[in-house]
């Protein structure tokens, strides 16, 4: 795990070390008004001062003129692009549109990117930053858990495919990433439930002690306590960090991060991304995760269960909606993580070690078929809360 250091105003910062393109992870608690002196004082020599802050209207209703205003007081030169909130913008189309304000506002190699938003907006403007003039610098404000937690963190960078989620992408590091915990408050409970299965993804991978802890407080975890928070938020960050640093671009180690994806995407494709946020299809995805480390004799029923309990006990979904298994395949078949025709899935060992195997298709489709049977009778829950909050696959989600 990455060595966080916590400095006299209460901000914590996780290094990402990966030599020239190391950069920092600062997270707070009522920070976000500081970004301009901090984006001075940190004299990155390969940022000017001509920024654009990429966004969408809601958050630029909420954070964007607090952003700005700070960014303004200290000299730098502001264009905001507003971008419609939702999936269906981290797209081609939008990343022509994107480009097209850059060379209208005449950015050079030295202009920024500023991607207030979460992972939507963050991989948008990362992958435009990557592009524009063979690449510009981007900082990324993340505003969502799932944001704050993983995705700003990493260089991942990419747009979707009308066949696949994030089939169009690059590796392209941010200058910085700069979390205020407190701008969780405006989620609505949904949103917040849904990133904790990113966090809960941690503690299963790489971090027992992360993982009780998500046991233990919950409630004030849902109760939105800020020290709560900023602990989850600084744990996360600190294992993506150490992973990163010693995998940039997924060719080991960096692909446990993966856990729960590989049936989550596909889940998100074959809904057309429309009915689960992300975090929703990954806690799905985990739960077929471990039911297939249990049929492979990886771990333990005991293990699955506290995963699925704490899954449970979040408010997160845990039974697949009705699909097909031949849909849910054809899905996955699209998905990256596919080689040679075979899965790359994560299973579990034990809370907190993770292994990569390959599974055969025949091996997948026969699990997908007994899963929806298998988790209610083997753990003894179903998924009842999570449907009479969201009511499952009826309910349209845009996030």
């Amino acid at each position: 795990m990455a060595r966080m250091k916590v400095n006299r105003r209460g901000v914590t910062t996780v290094p990402v070390r990966l030599g020239v393109r190391s950069y920092p992870v600062e997270i707070g608690k009522g920070i976000l008004s500081k970004f301009g002196k901090r984006l001075s004082e940190l004299q990155l020599t390969s940022i000017g001062m001509k920024v654009a802050v990429v966004t969408n209207p809601l958050l630029l209703k909420l954070y964007g003129k607090n952003l700005i205003h700070s960014l303004r007081a200290e000299g730098f030169t502001v264009t905001v692009i507003v971008v419609p909130a939702g999936e269906s913008s981290k797209d081609l189309v939008w990343v022509g549109r994107i480009i097209d304000k850059l060379v209208a506002g005449k950015f050079e190699r030295r202009s920024a990117l500023i991607a207030l938003g979460g992972g939507v907006i963050g991989d948008l403007a990362g992958f435009v930053a990557s592009a524009y003039l063979r690449g510009i610098p981007y900082i990324h404000v993340p505003t969502t858990v799932i944001a704050q937690v993983d995705s700003s963190v990493g260089g991942k960078t990419a747009v979707n495919h009308a066949k696949g989620k994030n089939l169009i992408g690059a590796f392209y590091q941010p200058k910085l990433v700069f979390a205020d915990v407190e701008v969780l408050n405006s989620l609505d409970l949904r949103e917040l439930i849904g990133g904790l299965a990113e966090v809960i993804k941690y503690g299963v991978i790489a971090d027992a002690r992360l993982f009780r802890f998500l046991e233990a407080n919950m409630e004030r975890i849902l109760g939105r306590d800020p020290d709560a928070w900023l602990h989850l938020v600084s744990r996360a960050c600190a294992i993506k960090a150490a992973v990163v640093s010693a995998d940039e671009r997924e060719g080991g180690r960096r692909r446990i991060l993966n856990y729960g994806h590989t049936l989550g995407h596909a889940i998100e494709t074959a809904t057309s991304y429309r009915c689960y946020t992300h975090g929703e299809a990954v806690a799905m995805g985990m739960v077929f995760a471990a039911q297939l480390s249990v049929e492979e004799g990886l771990c333990g029923v005991t293990t699955a269960k506290r995963q699925y309990d704490l899954i449970v006990k979040a408010g997160l979904p845990t039974v697949m909606p009705d699909l097909s298994s031949a849909a849910v395949m054809h899905a996955m078949d699209r998905d990256k993580k596919v080689v040679a025709e075979q899965v790359n899935f994560v299973l579990v060992d034990r809370i907190g070690r993770v292994r990569i195997e390959t599974v055969e298709r025949q091996r997948i489709r026969s699990a997908l078929k007994s899963f929806r049977q298998n988790i209610r009778s083997r753990f003894g829950r179903d998924n009842r809360r999570f449907e009479a909050h969201h009511g499952g696959m009826g309910r349209t989600f845009v996030h």
